[in-house]
C-alpha cells in the first residue's frame, strides 16, 4: 500500500563492487598469500580500512594507501593494491554498473526520482570508477564533500530534504548492514546488497514494476494497457519468419498518443507497435491506416520517417488494428531549448527541423499516391468547423476569447491556400535525432497526416516560441527566453528558414495561421482539463487557466491580423466592407 517517490543508490557495493570482494581471484593471480586483502580490510573492528571507507571517512586514494601499508605488515611483502582496485573493480563494474544504472533509468521512466549517495571514488589523476555522466540520478550527496561520514543519519536526511520527499517514501540500497540500519530508524525501506540480481528482484516487488530492459523514452505497461503476449508473439513469428528463444518483452512509450504505442523486444530486434484505440478519439477518426500509408509514401520518398513493417486490421489478434514499424534509435530533444546541444550548435538543429519540414511538404500526393487523403483547396475552413464541433464537445465553461475565435476565423480565411501533404502535429519532440549532429533520423506522430495547407505546419511548429516553461503539463515553451543568448531563432526567424527551404515568400496574413494554431491548441487543452475532471488525466498537471491563456493568445494574433488587414485596404473600401468583418 506504499506509495514510493524515491530509490537511493549507495555508491560503494551497489554501483561499483565492494573492494573485497574481488580479492580471492586476484590474490591467487598475483601470487599473493590468500585472506590478504580481507585481512587488511576488515582488521581492526570498527576502525577497519573497509568500515572508514564505507562511513566515507577515506576517499578512495586514502584507503588505497592504507590498505598497500597493512598488506606489506601481513604478508611481508609488496602488494599492488592500486592495480587490485583498478583492475579487477572495472572488470566487476563492467558487469555490476550496467545493471544498477538500468534499473536507475527504469524508475525514473516511471516518474520516481533517484539520488546516488558518492564517496567521490577516484584513483588517482582525476580518473573516476564512476562516468562522469551521472544523469541517472537527480540528486547526487558526496559524503566527503558535506562532512557528513555515513552511518551519520545526516547524510540520509540531507538527501531526502534535497529529493522533497518522507523517510517512508524512499528505498535504500545498500551492501553495508550498518548503514542499512541507521537508515531505517529514519523510516527508510531498505534493501540489501549482496548479490545485484538478487537485490534488484527485491526492489521490483516493492516498486510493482520491472528493473531491466530500459530504452529511452519508454516505460512499464501502463495498468489497463496490456496487450496479450502470446498472440503477438505468434503474428511476429508468422510475418517476420524469425522464432527466437527469448520470451517478448514489452514496454510502452511515455508520450501520450491516440495511437498506443509500443517498444517490442523480439529476439534481436526492437519494434514499435502502433496500436489504434477503441473507439478513436479526437477529430481525425482512426489513424492506423493513414499513418501505414503515409509512412509508405513517406519511406519511398526518401523522407526519413521509421521503416513500416506491416499492418494488421485482423481484430481477433489485439483488438483493435495495429502497425508494425522498425525502432529508430536516437534523440528525442523533449525540451525546444535544446539543453543538451551546445547554444552555438542550437541553430543547425532548428534549420535541420525546417528541412525537413520542407522535405514533407515538397511530396507530390498524386506521385506518392495520396491524393486521396483529404480534399483539395478548403482545409483551413474543414479544420476550423472540425475543431469548433470538438470544442464544444468538451466545453466547460465559457471562454470569451474563444467565443470570438469562432465567430473571426470563418471571416478571415486565407483567399487562396496551397494543398500537400501535411503533418498535423509536426514538433521537435516527434523527431529522432542523431545523438550527435542535426540531421533528422526519422519524424514521429503522423496520426493527424491529411492534404492541407503547409502554412499550418509551420504555424503548428510556432506554437512553443510563444508558451511559458513549463505548460500545459508537459509542453516546454521558449516565452520570456532570451533567444540570443540560447543560440535559438525566433519565431519569425524560424519561420523564413523554412520559406527559405521551400523557395517561397514569407505569407502576409502569417498572423492568422499563429491565431489557429493556437485556437486548435486551446481545443486541446481544454480537451485535456475535461479529461481530468473526468478522470481520465492524471490530476494536478493541468489548469482550466491554460486554455484560457492560450485562447487569448490566439485573440491576440487575430487583432494583429485585423489590423494588418485594415490597414491595407485603400481608404474608399472601409466604409464597404460588411460591419461584421471587424467584429471584436
Amino acid at each position: 500500500g506504499v506509495s514510493y517517490k524515491a530509490v537511493v543508490f549507495e555508491e560503494s557495493g551497489v554501483l561499483l563492487p565492494a573492494p573485497h570482494s574481488t580479492a580471492t581471484d586476484w590474490e591467487a593471480q598475483s601470487c599473493i598469500p590468500a585472506g590478504t586483502i580481507q585481512q587488511a580490510a576488515r582488521s581492526g573492528g570498527e576502525s577497519s580500512l573497509s568500515l572508514q571507507y564505507s562511513r566515507g571517512e577515506l576517499t578512495a586514494v586514502e584507503f588505497l594507501q592504507e590498505l598497500g601499508q597493512q598488506c606489506f605488515e601481513i604478508a611481508n611483502v609488496r602488494v599492488p593494491v592500486h592495480s587490485f582496485l583498478w583492475d579487477l573493480i572495472q572488470k566487476e563494474m563492467r558487469k555490476q554498473l550496467p545493471i544498477m544504472a538500468d534499473a536507475a533509468q527504469c524508475i525514473r521512466a516511471e516518474g520516481l526520482q533517484t539520488a546516488l549517495l558518492s564517496h567521490s571514488l577516484c584513483l588517482g589523476h582525476g580518473q573516476g570508477l564512476l562516468p562522469p555522466d551521472q544523469q541517472h540520478f537527480d540528486v547526487v550527496v558526496e559524503s566527503h564533500q558535506e562532512g557528513v561520514p555515513r552511518p551519520n543519519a545526516g547524510i540520509y536526511k540531507l538527501c531526502l530534504e534535497r529529493l522533497g520527499v518522507q523517510p517512508q517514501e524512499s528505498i535504500l540500497l545498500d551492501s553495508s548492514s550498518q548503514n542499512l540500519k541507521v537508515a531505517a530508524q529514519l523510516g527508510m525501506k531498505t534493501v540489501k546488497v549482496d548479490d545485484p540480481e538478487a537485490a534488484l528482484k527485491e526492489l521490483e516487488a516493492h516498486l510493482g514494476f520491472p528493473l531491466q530492459g530500459f530504452v529511452p523514452y519508454t516505460r512499464s505497461v501502463r495498468p489497463g494497457m496490456e496487450i496479450p503476449k502470446d498472440r503477438l508473439q505468434k503474428y511476429l513469428e508468422d510475418v517476420l519468419g524469425a522464432h527466437p528463444t527469448a520470451p517478448l518483452e514489452l514496454r510502452q512509450f511515455d508520450h501520450g498518443e491516440s495511437t498506443r504505442s509500443y517498444l517490442v523486444k523480439f529476439g534481436g530486434r526492437l519494434l514499435v507497435l502502433k496500436k489504434e484505440e477503441e473507439p478513436p478519439s479526437g477529430p481525425s477518426g482512426p489513424s492506423v491506416l493513414r499513418e501505414y500509408r503515409v509512412l509508405k509514401a513517406l519511406a519511398e520518398a526518401g523522407v526519413p520517417v521509421p521503416p513500416v513493417l506491416a499492418l494488421c486490421q485482423d481484430r481477433s489478434i489485439l483488438g483493435s488494428p495495429f502497425l508494425l514499424l522498425e525502432h529508430r534509435a536516437g534523440r528525442i530533444h523533449r525540451a525546444v531549448s535544446l539543453p543538451a546541444v551546445p547554444p552555438r550548435q542550437r541553430g543547425a538543429w532548428f534549420g535541420a527541423m525546417a528541412n525537413v519540414l520542407a522535405r514533407i511538404h515538397s511530396l507530390e500526393p498524386g506521385a506518392a499516391k495520396l491524393q486521396d487523403l483529404g480534399e483539395h483547396g478548403n482545409y483551413i475552413q474543414q479544420q476550423v468547423e472540425t475543431w469548433t464541433k470538438q470544442y464544444r464537445a468538451v466545453e466547460t465553461h465559457v471562454i470569451p476569447a474563444m467565443e470570438r475565435l469562432i465567430q473571426w476565423l470563418p471571416l478571415h480565411f486565407p483567399e487562396s491556400q496551397k494543398t500537400t501533404l501535411v503533418h498535423g502535429d509536426f514538433r521537435m519532440d516527434h523527431l529522432v535525432f542523431h545523438p550527435d549532429r542535426p540531421e533528422v533520423l526519422a519524424v514521429l506522430g503522423w496520426k493527424f497526416a491529411t492534404l492541407g495547407d503547409p502554412l499550418c505546419d509551420v504555424a503548428n511548429n510556432c506554437v512553443s516560441f510563444f508558451l511559458p516553461a513549463p505548460f500545459g503539463g508537459a509542453r516546454r515553451g521558449l516565452r520570456k527566453c532570451d533567444l540570443g543568448h540560447l543560440g535559438i531563432p525566433t519565431a519569425e526567424e524560424y519561420s523564413q528558414m523554412y520559406c527559405g527551404q521551400m523557395g517561397v515568400e514569407h505569407p502576409e496574413n502569417w498572423n492568422f495561421y499563429l491565431a489557429f494554431a493556437f485556437f486548435r491548441r486551446a481545443v486541446m487543452l481544454q480537451g485535456r482539463h475535461r479529461g481530468s475532471l473526468a478522470g481520465e488525466e492524471p490530476p494536478g498537471q493541468l489548469s482550466p487557466k491554460d486554455a484560457e491563456f492560450v485562447a487569448d493568445l490566439a485573440w491576440d494574433f487575430a487583432t494583429k491580423e485585423g489590423f494588418r488587414v485594415f490597414e491595407s485596404l485603400p481608404p474608399t473600401k472601409l466604409l464597404l466592407r460588411h460591419s461584421s468583418t471587424w467584429a471584436g
